[in-house]
Formats: structure tokens, sequence, C-alpha cells
């Protein structure tokens, strides 16, 4: 199963980060990549004027980098997550 470019697809990954104890925030930067991670905070920065499908491209991006304990998540974030990283996003 593949997913789309939805606001809700866009609340899930908010809700599957939030699990994974990280703070997603949307504020305006100069970042090339369109978001900045920092790590030892917990916290992923996503640029505020990207597109749904940006915002959506930057959550998958950050998330093989992320660390966390895989056991700790609910069984639907888990189900989401290996979901994630199995199939590529639909345009």
């Amino acid at each position: 199963m593949s997913l789309k470019y939805t606001p809700a697809t866009l609340k899930k990954f908010d809700e599957l980060y939030d699990e994974m104890k990280y703070t997603i925030r949307y504020e305006k930067g100069n970042f090339h990549s369109g978001y900045c991670v920092l790590q030892d905070k917990k916290v992923a920065v996503i640029n505020k004027f990207l597109t749904l499908e940006g915002r959506i491209n930057a959550l998958i991006d950050i998330l093989p980098s992320v660390e966390f304990d895989v056991t700790t998540l609910s069984t639907e974030a888990r189900l989401f997550y290996e979901m994630i990283l199995a199939n590529p996003i639909e345009k």
C-alpha cells in the first residue's frame, strides 16, 4: 500500500514523530534541503513555505537518521513506520 500526499498523511507523520519523542516545527528558515534536524534536542525544523508534498518528503528524508526504540511505538505507528521504509510515496 502506498501513501498519497494529503493533509491526513502529514498528520500521521506528525503523530509518528511525536511517538518517537521528536518535535516537528514548521518555521521560516534558509535550509538548502528544506529542513534542519537538531539531533541532541530531538527537534526537526521544516521550512514552513514548503508545499504539502515538500513537507512530507522532508519528513521521509529525516526518518532514517532518527534514532529511537521501535518497540516504544504503538502498533498503528509501527505499521506506518515499516510501510514508509518499505514503500515509496505515490505522487
